[in-house]
């Protein structure tokens, strides 16, 4: 049975999607820590990350790399922090998010539940630094 991200990777479910290549697809998280949450997802379902083929691991970051700067240039933030949880969906992802103290890659906290227009403006601002 396919993973929700799989089905998003597949365009069965809408995303706000932010950028994809042959093995990678990114998207805003619906229920963000904070505005500007990224997941980056392996497109080949593997429930662990370190599961993972090793090149493909190492691509990883590479393809994540300027979203995280993207991420950093489009919401005050000291850094993009990184985490890789993977509890929550069986199918290998890291979280890439807007941080200015570790609290803020707490995931026990509470999510923000932004409206459609709140994600797309978020989208729009994280695709402008990408391009620019």
């Amino acid at each position: 049975m396919s993973s929700i991200f799989s089905k998003i990777i597949a365009g069965e479910i809408p995303c706000y999607k932010i950028a994809e290549n042959s093995h990678f697809f990114a998207f805003l998280d619906i229920f963000p820590q904070r505005e500007g949450h990224v997941l980056v997802v392996c497109k080949q379902e593997v429930d662990k990350i370190f599961d993972v083929d090793d090149q493909l691991l190492s691509e990883w970051l590479v393809f994540a790399k300027p979203i995280a700067k993207a991420i950093e240039k489009a919401f005050p933030c000291n850094r993009c922090g990184i985490s890789v949880i993977g509890l929550e969906v069986p199918h290998a992802h890291m979280h890439l998010v807007p941080i200015n103290s570790s609290d803020d890659l707490n995931f026990s906290r509470a999510k923000m539940k932004p409206s459609p227009e709140q994600l797309k403006k978020v989208q729009q601002k994280i695709l402008q630094e990408l391009k620019g």
